[in-house]
């Protein structure tokens, strides 16, 4: 889709912000004056899809979908995509100028990790622990450039994150199983588990994990969001279930080990806590409280990242204003994986 000037108001400014990410991809349109024109949510997006052309066209489809549901084209764009390093830039900014129709200057793709940190703290203030589908820390120094820890993806790793979560609880479900049959039959988490899959055999759990597109080993990246939404059942049956509980504590636990890694190279900071694994229970943070060095200032970072990338692209349409600088290249890519 190839926007013209004519599909925005006479007169009126707007600014767009986007989060990517393996579970969706949220926008917000803002006015001049910051008004919401549009609140949405697309299909998912991962920056990983621009190293081939079917991930880019892919990509083209749901940028447009975004366009064709906004009331107005906006004048400036910021997306924040999981997956996304500066390499990829000539890949992405010049399907974020044709499909929304900005000028040069007036678009920017950064990490979703990076975004959550410009909107978190001044650069060199703090640190972002950000847990969602994956996990990841980092720190926006005083030069700009992203120091990070973890988020080499739920292949490698992003412990504590809501896939990892989904994945430990069906392991140790299943290797129940492999020691006891019918274990499943005394376990609030396993019941809990086995109704969302569709049936306690193994054959629900295989289709349900491995049985769809792109869920397999080989997947992109974008399905295993699907996998990550069942921490949310671990959460709701940890008041009953003793393993859940645990579980959920080892979480924090694995996720204090990210911010303490940056501490340990770049000194004290106070740490911002942000995604969706800090919303499923209080055991998720009481892990990381406990393992993290005694008297490290948490906060909850409260802007959501799609507001967070709208405000940026504001900034983008101040009068005078520069094009804001990308990354310095030799910083490292943020994002997981």
């Amino acid at each position: 889709m190839k926007a013209t000037r004519h599909d925005r108001e006479a007169g009126a400014l707007a600014a767009l912000g986007i989060d990517a990410g393996g579970t969706g991809t949220r926008y917000l349109l803002l006015a001049a004056d910051g008004e919401v024109l549009a609140d949405g949510l697309g299909a998912p997006l991962s920056g990983t899809q621009l190293f081939d052309d079917d991930g880019r066209a892919a990509v083209n489809v749901v940028l447009g979908g975004i366009a064709r549901a906004l009331p107005m084209l906006p004048h400036s764009v910021v997306a924040g995509i999981t997956g996304y390093d500066h390499a990829l830039a000539p890949h992405l900014l010049p399907r974020l100028l044709q499909t929304f129709g900005v000028e040069a200057g007036h678009a920017k793709a950064m990490s979703d990790i990076e975004l959550l940190c410009r909107a978190a703290f001044p650069p060199g203030d703090g640190i972002v622990l950000y847990a969602g589908t994956g996990s990841i820390a980092a720190l926006l120094d005083a030069m700009g450039y992203l120091h990070r820890a973890g988020g080499r993806g739920t292949v490698i790793d992003d412990a504590g994150g809501g896939h990892w979560i989904a994945r430990e609880a069906l392991k140790r479900v299943w290797r129940a199983e492999d020691e006891e049959p019918g274990a499943w039959q005394r376990s609030p988490l396993a019941q809990a588990l086995f109704e969302q899959l569709g049936g306690s055999d193994w054959a629900h759990t295989k289709q349900w994990v491995y049985g769809g597109p792109g869920l397999g080993p080989a997947s992109s990246g974008i399905s295993r969001g699907r996998l990550g939404e069942l921490a949310t059942v671990v959460a709701a049956v940890a008041g009953k279930d003793a393993a859940a509980m645990a579980l959920l504590e080892q979480a924090g636990r694995e996720l204090a080990r990210l911010p303490g890694a940056l501490m340990r190279r770049y000194g004290r900071h106070p740490v911002a806590l942000a995604g969706r694994v800090f919303q499923l229970h209080p055991a998720v943070e009481r892990g990381l409280v406990a393992a993290l060095p005694p008297g490290t200032e948490l906060e909850h970072a409260d802007d959501a990242p799609h507001r967070a990338a709208a405000r940026l692209a504001l900034r983008l349409l101040a009068p005078g204003a520069p094009p804001s600088p990308a990354t310095p290249a030799a910083a490292l890519a943020g994002g997981t994986v």
